[in-house]
């Protein structure tokens, strides 16, 4: 049997026992796996041996572990015997299980148990572990592994902790003593089954004494009444909470509290001012801003949201005010138009009021005030303003040039009381039918007119200012053309009607007939249509449009057609007529008087034969043929623009670009060459090709001056001049496209020219043997100008 025992431990079990009464006839030990006392089923209680029986099973000797220990020595956690361990080293002891080898060790010889470790309840609270005792030799177990538990005894080394922390909350302004804020919670990662170490009370560090915290529960409550948000709208509040119930010795924590006063409708609106003015223009338009205007209101939100009314005030209907939903503003507007010399200021009393009005606070109010409001209007230069705006005339369409057909009036509404000029703006005359007169503004025709061309005049009428040009009024004239009898009346259109071959005389004819005068009522009165003389067929009854036949027997075939004269009269004064046609078409009808056929019977039949339309097609291709063949001839007699023999000329500019090499350079263009004046080539010969054998001619002396004796610009400019010569006078050379360059640089240089093409032909005798002193930069040089026996060869 394994036992546990320490020193003191074993002998207080062995006295705790002798206390119970003998009669229990009982005896307590340990259970190895909970620590706990319990009775021994096995005990004899007549006996003392059963006390020293007991013993043999397991005895704590240490339930706990100091967590945090900082001793230097391991921390001695108890020791392990077994019965059979006689004290001659043939038994060991082995320790599993939970932090063996790590955390705890046991003496194998001794059996004692130590924590080598610093542990921590809050990382785990107990280690389980089996003892066991083995044959030191053979390693095979002198009993069975039994099993204990080891528990970390807790310290208080942890401090609250507010895991939910800093705290926003809000609370309304004004709210009565005690409201509630906020709950505020704090932990304790101690044990809180083991001491007060996790038992936390909470106390309020700052902000006092506007709030207060109960200790137990955490809970912030207002400490004073009626804060208002408007003195102050925000708290900031430290929370402090301490374990060992708030004892000397507790750890602490703290966290913040910010508490913001939410804002409640406790503030009424008030105008700055009593009285208020303002000053705007008679020109201002109407649905203009005239003022703004805002009542104060210390609340924020939907709490200062207010409206304005006109309570009254002269000018009625002349203002209007509304809010402005982002600034609160009174916003005056103009509904009717200002006019100075009528009436030059207006006062308004204008009343604000809170929209939301929260009924707690009503003692507070009232919730509304009021101001005056002075609008001055100042003058402006208005422009003419006509007496009526829409003014109505009428004209006889045979007015006579000149008439004059009415007058309209303008004046200026201004106190100066300016002189006003009329005049028609063209775009609504554009024929100048109509002369308005400057001064007087009376209205007379310029032109004829013609009702059935224009029945009514839309003129616009201009009033100027004579001390102010730039003030205009407009003012709107309608002039309607009154008609005359001036038309003759005519068919609305151009009449046929048809007549059956079976008529009988007086029949009426299915078809009226009518006819319109341009000129308008009551001058044109309806037409009527006398019995025409040329007609001996037919009658009209008077004002009626019905044609009547006098005879019966028509016959398409005898005349297919009648032309009926018509003589129209209106009723005018004086009166007018015109002669108009009918037609009347002769038809071949059935017996219910339903035209079948109708115009000239066909004798014989009618159309081309098929040799006739083929004749006619073929003259028609004949004609084309011909009319090809001249257009191609006249094509190719047109004169060639140039002659075939010279079509062999070429547009080609040639360009070279070669520089020259020096004096080395025997292949570029010598120009000894051109020194040769003398010589030159024929004129006859053409110069845009290159002639295989050059020709030369040789002038006479006497006609052309020796270019030996002249200076080199002169002799240049005479060379230039006989080429230009050449190419003028020659008859037989076409103008080619060509292009030749002379180029002279000119000889007013001090330092003459410095081209290497003039060495070979130069008569210097510069010395250019200083070359050899300019360094092996210039040897090329100095070998070149610097030898005088090889300038001598060179030239």
């Amino acid at each position: 049997m394994i036992w546990w025992c320490c020193s003191g431990i074993c002998r207080a079990l062995a006295l705790l026992a002798l206390l119970f009464p003998l009669q229990e006839r009982s005896c307590w030990g340990l259970n190895p796996s909970s620590g706990d006392l319990e009775k021994s089923p096995h005990s004899d209680p007549d006996s003392w041996d059963v006390l020293h029986r007991n013993r043999r099973s397991w005895v704590w000797n240490q339930f706990f572990v100091l967590e945090e220990y900082t001793g230097n020595e391991p921390l001695y956690v108890g020791k392990l015997h077994s019965d059979v361990d006689k004290g001659d080293g043939k038994v060991k002891y082995v320790l599993s299980g939970e932090g063996a080898t790590s955390i705890f060790t046991i003496d194998e010889n001794t059996g004692d148990i130590h924590a080598t470790k610093r542990l921590d309840r809050e990382a785990q609270a107990y280690y389980t572990l089996q003892a066991q005792a083995v044959d030191r030799l053979t390693n095979l177990p002198v009993e069975p592994k039994s099993e204990f538990v080891v528990k970390v005894q807790d310290i208080n080394d942890n401090e609250p902790k507010f895991p939910d922390g800093p705290y926003l909350a809000g609370v309304p302004e004004m709210s009565p003593l005690g409201t509630m804020v906020v709950q505020v919670v704090a932990t304790d990662a101690d044990d809180p089954t083991y001491g007060n170490s996790a038992r936390v009370v909470y106390s309020i560090e700052h902000g006092h004494p506007y709030f207060s915290v109960e200790p137990k529960t955490g809970v912030i409550r207002t400490a004073l009444p009626n804060m208002d948000r408007e003195t102050r709208d925000q708290y900031v509040l430290v929370i402090q909470a301490k374990d060992m119930v708030g004892q000397m010795g507790g750890l602490s924590g703290t966290t913040s509290v910010t508490v913001t006063l939410t804002d409640v409708n406790d503030n009424p609106p008030r105008f700055a001012h009593k009285n208020y003015q303002y000053t705007v223009l008679e020109s201002l338009l109407v649905q203009s801003v005239v003022a703004r205007i805002k009542a104060a209101d210390a609340d924020i939100g939907s709490n200062a949201e207010m409206d304005y009314r006109i309570m009254d005030g002269d000018g009625p209907g002349m203002f209007n005010i509304t809010t402005d939903e982002d600034t609160q503003e009174g916003v005056i507007m103009l509904l009717k138009p200002l006019d100075f010399e009528t009436k030059s200021s207006f006062s308004l009393r204008i009343e604000a009021t809170n929209r939301n009005i929260d009924s707690n606070f009503l003692s507070l109010g009232p919730f509304s005030d009021t101001t005056s409001v002075k609008v001055t209007v100042e003058d402006v230069n208005e422009p003419p303003v006509f007496s009526i705006p829409l003014s109505k005339m009428v004209v006889s369409e045979d007015a006579k040039v000149g008439t004059s057909i009415g007058r309209v009036s303008a004046h200026d509404p201004d106190n100066s009381n300016s002189p006003i000029r009329y005049s028609i703006d063209r775009n609504t005359d554009l024929e100048r039918f109509f002369n308005v007169d400057a001064l007087s503004g009376v209205i007379s025709t310029a032109k004829p007119l013609d009702r059935e061309a224009n029945s009514v005049h839309n003129l616009t009428i201009f009033a100027i200012e004579s001390h102010d040009p730039t003030q205009i009024g407009k003012g709107i004239t309608l002039i309607t053309v009154l008609d005359v009898n001036d038309n003759a009346p005519v068919f609305a259109i151009d009449y046929e009607t048809l007549l059956c071959e079976n008529a009988i005389p007086g029949q009426v004819r299915p078809r009226n007939i009518s006819a319109v005068g341009l000129a308008s009522l009551p001058f044109s009165l309806s037409p009527h249509f006398p019995l025409c003389a040329c007609s001996i067929h037919f009658t009209a009854r008077d004002n009626t449009a019905s044609i009547l036949t006098k005879r019966g027997g028509f016959r398409r075939r005898e005349q297919p057609v009648y032309r009926l004269p018509v003589l129209i009269v209106d009723s005018g004064s004086p009166a007018l007529s015109s002669t108009n046609t009918l037609s009347v078409r002769v038809c071949d009808c059935d017996s219910d008087g339903v035209a079948l056929s109708c115009g000239a019977v066909a004798y014989t039949a009618t159309g081309l034969s098929t040799g006739a339309l083929l004749a006619i097609l073929g003259c028609i291709i004949t004609l084309l043929v011909m009319v090809l063949l001249i257009v191609t001839m006249r094509r190719r007699r047109k004169e060639p623009l140039i002659l075939e023999e010279e079509r062999d000329i070429r547009e080609n500019i040639v360009r070279y670009d070669d520089e020259g090499g020096g004096e080395e350079d025997t292949e570029a263009f010598d120009m000894v060459t051109l020194r040769n004046l003398n010589v030159i080539r024929d004129p006859n010969v053409r110069r845009d090709v290159t002639p295989d054998t050059p020709t030369f001619f040789h002038y006479p002396s006497a006609s052309r001056p020796s270019y030996k004796s002249l200076p080199d610009n002169v002799v240049f400019r005479e060379f230039i001049w006989e080429r230009l010569k050449d190419a003028d006078v020659d008859p037989s050379a076409p103008p080619y496209d060509s292009l030749q360059t002379y180029a002279f640089e000119g000889s007013g240089s001090v330092a003459e020219s410095l081209s290497s093409l003039e060495s070979l032909s130069t008569d210097s005798d510069q010395n250019y043997d200083y070359l050899s002193n300019w360094g092996p930069r210039f040897k090329k040089l100095a070998d070149l100008y610097g030898n005088s026996d090889s300038t001598t060869v060179l030239s």
